[in-house]
C-alpha cells in the first residue's frame, strides 16, 4: 500500500515543471508508479496527485456507487473524471502541471507537497495556512474523535 508523509516546500518553474519530492518519488518509483492523475481537490483550493493504481481504485469506488442510467448521477462522474489530467515524471523526477491548474488554484511559484495517506497535495503557501486549525482546537477535536470513535469499537 502507497502511503506519503511529509511537507515538503517546492518551486514551480516558468514552464510550470516541478520536481516530486525526492522522499515521494522514491515511494512512487519502488512501486512502479511512474504515471499520476492531478485533479483539483474536490473540498480544498488545493491539486492532488493520485498514483494510477490509488486513481483506478477511486474511479471504480466512485462508478460503483453511482447509476449509469441516472442522469444527475452521470453527470457527477463526468464531472469527477473530466477534471482529471495524465501525467508522467520525466526521468529528473519531474512533472509538467498544465497552466490551467496552475490558475485553479493560484500557483505561481513557491508551493507545498504534502503527503496525505496514499495520495500527494499540492498547494500554495497562503491556501494551506487558511485551511490549518490552531493547535489548540485541533488537539481538542482530535481527542473527541478518538473518544467518540473507541466508543463505538
Amino acid at each position: 500500500m502507497l502511503q506519503f508523509l511529509g511537507n515538503i516546500e517546492a518551486k514551480i518553474d516558468a514552464k510550470a515543471r516541478i520536481f516530486v519530492p525526492a522522499a515521494f518519488r522514491k515511494i512512487l518509483q519502488s512501486s512502479g508508479n511512474n504515471t499520476l492523475i492531478l485533479r483539483k481537490d474536490i473540498f480544498q483550493n488545493c491539486l492532488t496527485l493520485y498514483p494510477l493504481q490509488v486513481w483506478e481504485e477511486e474511479v471504480a469506488k466512485l462508478r460503483s456507487r453511482l447509476n449509469r442510467w441516472d442522469a444527475e448521477q452521470q453527470g457527477l462522474f463526468r464531472q469527477f473524471v473530466v477534471d482529471a489530467e495524465r501525467l508522467e515524471m520525466d526521468a529528473n523526477g519531474r512533472i509538467l502541471i498544465p497552466k490551467r491548474y496552475c490558475q485553479m488554484v493560484g500557483i505561481t511559484s513557491d508551493v507545498r507537497f504534502l503527503g496525505v495517506d496514499n495520495t500527494i497535495e499540492i498547494w500554495t503557501n497562503d491556501a494551506l495556512e487558511q485551511t490549518l486549525i490552531p493547535a489548540e482546537d485541533f488537539s481538542i477535536r482530535i481527542q473527541a474523535l478518538m473518544n467518540n470513535s473507541s466508543q463505538n469499537d
